[in-house]
């Protein structure tokens, strides 16, 4: 079947999720806890929101049936949503439920949870779209959304390919699923409780897995089961001999969310007609660019009442080029990035741009703010305000999006994109650059390109200053 026809339906419980980002380099003075400053609070779909957003960001249709309710997260979720999914919620008893955590850069320090709503019951629309979709994902958090909706879902295993990435919160699969996606901790749990046997050697290791996943698919009666291993991979079993499906390389990053992730990309390649052994490896493989671009914050939006910054007068600039970002890697292409201040747009700028879109599938720009560009070049500049400079920019046939920064260096805003190239002029070969070690961190690359010598918005400036006033005409 081909991917823009097919329709995957995801049905579990949506969270909504939190992030407080910021730096810590020191403790506080009255308890041996870290100082977190410089927070930026930013939201995204959690749970089963939050993989049918990435099922989504694949190209193809998708209905979530989830439980929500009438509280102030399920609303501020609704927004999130909007535009990303079809919705088809259940009745919630309580709130949704929300999950905040503490950053100190990439490091969770800290995890606050609030709200344990619970789905009340099914709906005929969500049966309906259970039972008719070509494909169904079940995100189950332990909520209840599967629980009410079971007789639905095992229909659905019936006749199309179904997903089940379980929780030790929630009931076993349905019988006749084609695929279930525990981690290696959740099967080891879930073989305890069938067989009861004592723990030998590490709960991680792939023998203990590989006996896990065979006990499972006997025991859930499914077709298959691919126990994810973390950076090892995953291991697949039908009940006999397993498949070692390892990652592609090493990914250093934030891994929350790494396995919706892994069964989204499962679930809809399964509905598309795949083999289960290559929607698994795929899966592996999507798993691996997921954290390595960034994991969940790449479908966050930053919440304006704690990041003024995004009130500037350029709009909302960094939130388009974070989507512009993550819609280009869905699509498996390559982001490029490029900086500076970008004050007198001239022919060497214009130079740089163009050969730095064509080294990939789209151009993000980096822009200094107003106050940034004072700091660096002085109190007489930039000569054209940022909204100006943007506006210019964005005019540009190679330039895809813009992202204005206001400190002094532009690693903040390339955390939160995560190019796979970061540009710069050649005249940059024997400097330094602050920003290398980041980029690499991920697997980027800083890639330097031929500069036109003798532009600079200097130059332009110091020439238009030295110009003698027009004697006489028609002033123009």
């Amino acid at each position: 079947m081909n991917s823009s026809r097919t329709r995957l339906v995801v049905v579990g419980d949506a969270l909504l999720d939190h992030d407080l980002c910021g730096r810590a380099e020191r403790l506080a003075p009255d308890a041996p806890v870290p100082v977190v400053h410089g927070t930026r609070r930013s939201s995204r779909p959690g749970g089963a929101a939050l993989a049918a957003c990435l099922a989504a960001a694949d190209g193809r249709p998708v209905t979530l049936v989830t439980a929500l309710g009438d509280d102030p997260a399920s609303d501020t979720l609704r927004e999130l949503l909007a535009g990303r999914v079809d919705l088809v919620d259940v009745p919630l008893d309580g709130t949704l439920s929300s999950k905040t955590r503490v950053m100190a850069g990439d490091r969770p320090l800290l995890r606050l949870d609030d709200g344990e709503g619970r789905a009340r019951t099914a709906t005929a629309a969500a049966e309906t779209a259970v039972t008719g979709a070509d494909g169904v994902l079940v995100a189950d958090y332990g909520r209840g959304t599967a629980d009410v909706l079971r007789t639905a879902l095992t229909t659905a295993a019936g006749r199309a390919p179904v997903v089940w990435d379980p929780h030790v919160r929630g009931r076993p699969p349905v019988p006749g699923v084609r695929l279930a996606t525990p981690s290696a901790q959740e099967a080891r749990t879930f073989a305890r409780r069938l067989d009861h046997a004592d723990d030998t050697g590490d709960e991680a290791g792939l023998r203990t897995a590989a006996r896990d996943a065979r006990t499972l698919v006997r025991a859930w009666q499914a077709r298959a089961v691919a126990v994810t291993l973390g950076e090892r991979g995953a291991l697949l079993s039908h009940g006999e001999t397993p498949l070692l499906v390892p990652t592609p390389a090493a990914a250093a990053g934030d891994p929350c969310g790494a396995g919706d992730r892994f069964a989204a990309a499962a679930a809809g390649l399964l509905a598309d007609g795949a083999l289960t052994e290559a929607a698994v490896q795929a899966a592996v493989h999507a798993a691996t660019r997921y954290v390595a671009e960034g994991g969940a914050r790449a479908v966050a939006t930053a919440d304006r009442a704690d990041a003024p910054e995004a009130a500037s007068p350029c709009g909302d600039t960094t939130a388009d080029a974070v989507r512009t970002a993550t819609r280009v890697r869905a699509a498996g292409g390559t982001v490029v990035a490029a900086g500076g201040c970008f004050d007198l747009l001239h022919a060497g700028h214009v130079a740089l741009l163009q050969a730095a879109r064509r080294a990939g599938d789209c151009l993000i720009v980096c822009v200094n703010s107003d106050d940034s560009v004072r700091r660096r070049k002085g109190s007489g500049r930039p000569l054209v305000p940022a909204p100006d400079r943007v506006r210019v920019l964005r005019a540009l046939e190679c330039v895809d999006a813009v992202a204005v920064f206001d400190e002094d260096t532009p690693e903040r805003i390339l955390g939160e994109l995560r190019p796979h190239i970061w540009a710069k002029g050649g005249d940059y070969a024997r400097t330094e650059l602050p920003e290398q070690p980041l980029v690499e961190s991920w697997g980027g690359q800083v890639l330097l390109l031929p500069y036109l010598d003798g532009r600079s918005t200097t130059a332009l400036a110091h020439r238009a200053a030295r110009s003698p006033a027009p004697t006489g005409g028609t002033p123009r």
